[in-house]
């Protein structure tokens, strides 16, 4: 019996040996592969980011590297508790143009996600929605394959007269969707705070230190 324990015993010893020994080879080869691709992934991720900004924001309008002038703001009005991203697009080390994540916490199913494109002077250059899980048919109206709603909203941000940026339910000049009035009238409001953000925050995005990368 003894004999028989110690050849259990060894084999017990000797098959977590090997397992041990094949979890730490897969481990390696797993980090060997991250290595590898982490490089790739993060250039895909650049190239997506990039696709998104050219859509608001004619690269003809600027001539520094809109990746490189990435920075993390942080204010109520942006829609998350989180900060989110600015881009700053300049023309001969003047500033042309903002590019600035920000969110609509209040569709009908939750966040919306949206780019905002504006100039200093207040000129919306273009906006389009990033992520939403609004209902398919009815609130995603907001994304551009799906509607040219959000290409109304390309013009001139006048403070001082907000009135007309509300959907046409509320007196504003918006159409809002058929059967659907909760997600344009969040997608407004949004938009209202950002450029009001932008507008009254323009000293501090100047001077902004906190890069994405």
């Amino acid at each position: 019996m003894a004999m028989q324990g110690k050849l259990m015993k060894s084999i017990l010893t000797k098959n977590s040996l090997i397992l041990g020994s094949f979890a730490f080879v897969c481990a390696a080869i797993v980090g060997w592969l991250y290595q590898q691709t982490k490089a790739q992934i993060a250039w895909q991720e650049q190239q997506v980011i990039q696709q998104r900004l050219d859509e608001v924001l004619p690269r003809t309008l600027y001539d520094n590297n809109l990746l490189k002038s990435c920075y993390w703001v942080q204010d109520p009005r942006l829609g998350r508790q989180r900060p989110q991203q600015v881009f700053i697009a300049q023309q001969a080390d003047t500033i042309v143009a903002y590019a600035i994540q920000t969110t609509a916490p209040d569709g009908y199913s939750g966040d919306i996600d949206i780019l905002l494109a504006a100039t200093p002077e207040g000129q919306i250059l273009g906006v389009r929605t990033l992520a939403h899980q609004e209902t398919p048919g009815l609130g995603d109206g907001i994304e551009l394959n799906k509607s040219n709603w959000v290409l109304q909203l390309n013009r001139i941000f006048d403070s001082s007269d907000l009135s007309s940026w509300f959907v046409k339910k509320d007196g504003g000049m918006f159409d809002q969707f058929t059967g659907a009035t909760i997600t344009p009238r969040a997608y407004l409001k949004a938009i209202r705070n950002t450029m009001a953000f932008l507008q009254q925050q323009q000293s501090r995005l100047d001077t902004v230190t906190t890069p994405c990368e």
